[in-house]
């Protein structure tokens, strides 16, 4: 199993006083021969549904010296477990969690929304400090 992002725990109890319940600690998905482990796996039940809101959520720390390369490799890896996720957990929203001082500096700039409109990249902003869901795009 992959180690944990800084932020792991931060994002977690971030998704605990939203009310969800992780469901999974890391998320292990399969394709063919490869294991593969979305950081955390999360549901909410919608009462006036009576359903559950499903979610996987892959948690990115922006903390090398380069945040192009950072924002490349996060990309990278939601694209790629999405695709999985769309095969064996098709009930599941996939989301990318990232700090919210990287999603000012980073994701509102014209390559961050270029990127998150043109592949449908779904996130979650948080902050670190409260331990807070500041916002979930879509």
């Amino acid at each position: 199993m992959p180690a944990r992002d800084i932020y792991h725990d931060a994002l977690k109890n971030a998704l605990l006083k939203d009310d969800w319940i992780i469901t999974d600690d890391p998320l292990h998905i399969k394709w063919g021969l490869r294991d593969m482990y979305v950081d955390l796996g999360a549901k909410k039940l919608l009462a006036a549904q009576k359903a559950e809101n499903k979610i996987a959520v892959e948690i990115k720390s922006f903390i090398s010296p380069s945040e192009i390369q950072d924002f490349k490799e996060a990309v990278g890896s939601f694209v790629l477990y999405r695709a999985v996720m769309h095969r064996v957990e098709p009930e599941r929203t996939l989301y990318l969690a990232v700090r919210d001082n990287i999603y000012n500096a980073l994701f509102q700039e014209p390559i961050g929304t270029l990127l998150v409109e043109s592949d449908n990249i779904y996130l979650i902003v948080f902050n670190v400090d409260e331990e807070e869901i500041v916002q979930w795009i879509p």
